[in-house]
């Protein structure tokens, strides 16, 4: 019997904590050596055997990235594009969301199975026509065509995300709202969005994520380098006859930081029961 308590309690908590830490391992390891190459010489990067630490830690590769205007113009820009697009796309998920989860009109079935499948176009095979659009509408190696290629990608999915989030929320919030003599615009406003905090981080994480890491659009889409983002840059390193790896590290690991910090700032409001005790059973 004691054999048998053993193995149905303690062996597959055993098992579920290694498999975790192996699956932490595989995940975090080439973060790690990211970090770590970032604080090597270039020449040190391609030593044999390979060695995860450095002999000599340097942040050369760091100084020489804040010192150059260009490399950190593409931070900028990245932070721009993302954060006018994550905006834009917000404002525009919220409403439709809204009238996808509080009403129903005609060909609302239809528009819905149009956003989903969406989703299941290929971006690259895109490429071409939206390269042709833009040069079209004159707007091309400028932010407006990288945001308006971006939200086309966003938006499919952070309204699906939002229409989800909303559709848990009950109706008795906008009743309320109208019964004190409120209108529609009032009740998303003043109470669904506040409610609705864990949905919106979560839909904004996304979209900040998917427009900060872009590359193939970024790189069609424009050709001055007041214009290019972090992940252009990056390629940027790699030189016909030599690689900056020390560099491409660190550009990484810059670039990577502020979906760490938007994360962990932004983690307390995925569990968070917003909506708990709002209405009255």
């Amino acid at each position: 019997m004691a054999k048998r308590s053993f193995k149905s309690s303690v062996l597959p908590t055993i098992l579920t904590y290694l498999g975790l830490a192996i699956g932490l391992v595989f995940s975090a390891f080439p973060i790690v050596w990211m970090f770590f190459s970032s604080l090597k010489s270039n020449t040190e990067i391609f030593a044999l055997p390979p060695r995860l630490l450095p002999d000599d830690f340097t942040v050369a590769a760091y100084l020489t990235i804040f010192n150059d205007p260009v490399k950190v113009r593409f931070f900028i820009n990245s932070y721009f594009v993302a954060g006018v697009v994550t905006a834009l796309t917000l404002v525009v998920a919220i409403v439709t969301a809204y009238g996808f989860s509080r009403y129903q009109f005609r060909f609302k079935n239809t528009l819905n199975i149009f956003i989903i499948s969406t989703q299941t176009v290929p971006p690259i095979t895109l490429l071409i026509p939206y390269f042709g659009m833009v040069v079209a509408f004159r707007i091309f190696d400028t932010y407006l065509a990288l945001i308006l290629t971006y939200m086309v990608f966003t938006l499919p999915y952070a309204i699906l995300l939002m229409t989800g989030y909303l559709n848990t929320l009950p109706k008795e919030l906008d009743e309320a709202v109208l019964v004190d003599g409120g209108s529609s615009w009032t009740a998303l406003w003043r109470v669904i969005v506040p409610v609705s905090i864990p949905g919106i981080v979560a839909t904004a994480v996304y979209t900040f994520l998917l427009a900060w890491n872009e590359f193939l659009f970024a790189l069609t889409l424009t050709k001055s380098m007041d214009l290019r983002t972090v992940p252009i840059g990056i390629q940027l390193l790699m030189g016909q006859h030599a690689f900056e790896w020390n560099e491409m590290m660190a550009m990484s690991v810059l670039g990577s930081l502020p979906l760490l910090v938007l994360y962990l700032v932004a983690q307390r409001y995925f569990m968070a029961g917003m909506t708990a005790g709002s209405v009255k059973s």
